[in-house]
C-alpha cells in the first residue's frame, strides 16, 4: 500500500495505492469498504504486468477507514498491509487505514494543481 498527499485546485486529497500480491488465488477481486458504503462492486481491482491486484483511490485526508477485499463474490481477505486491524460484527476483522501521512514514512506530498 502507497499513501500520497497529492495537493489539488479543490484542496488535498490521499491518494491510495492499494495493491495485492499476485499469489492471491482470483478470477475477480473488489475493494469494498465505508468510503464506499460497503458496495461489494463499485472498486474492482485490476492485475499489473507482474500479476499483482492493484487499485488506486482518492479519499479525504486525515481520516480512518475500514475496508476489506472480497474474492470472487465470496471470499473476504484483509490487506496485510494495513494499518491496523479491527473487529466487525460478523466475528472477522476489517482492515483499516489512516490517509495522515506521518513524517517517518516515505511517502510523499505532491503538486497537481
Amino acid at each position: 500500500m502507497r499513501k500520497t498527499l497529492i495537493r489539488t485546485d479543490q484542496g488535498v486529497v490521499a491518494r491510495i495505492q492499494f495493491r495485492l500480491p499476485h499469489s492471491i488465488w482470483a478470477d475477480h477481486i473488489c475493494l469494498v469498504g465505508d468510503f464506499n458504503g460497503w458496495d461489494t462492486t463499485a472498486h474492482p481491482m485490476q492485475r499489473n504486468s507482474n500479476g499483482e491486484w492493484y487499485i488506486e483511490l482518492d479519499l479525504e485526508p486525515s481520516r480512518r477507514y475500514e475496508f476489506r477485499y472480497l474474492c470472487d463474490g465470496e471470499r473476504w481477505i484483509n490487506d496485510p498491509e494495513a494499518d491496523a486491524y479491527e473487529p466487525n460484527p460478523y466475528g472477522g476483522k476489517n482492515s483499516v487505514i489512516f490517509t495522515d501521512l506521518p513524517e517517518e514514512e516515505g511517502d510523499s506530498i505532491t503538486d497537481r494543481g
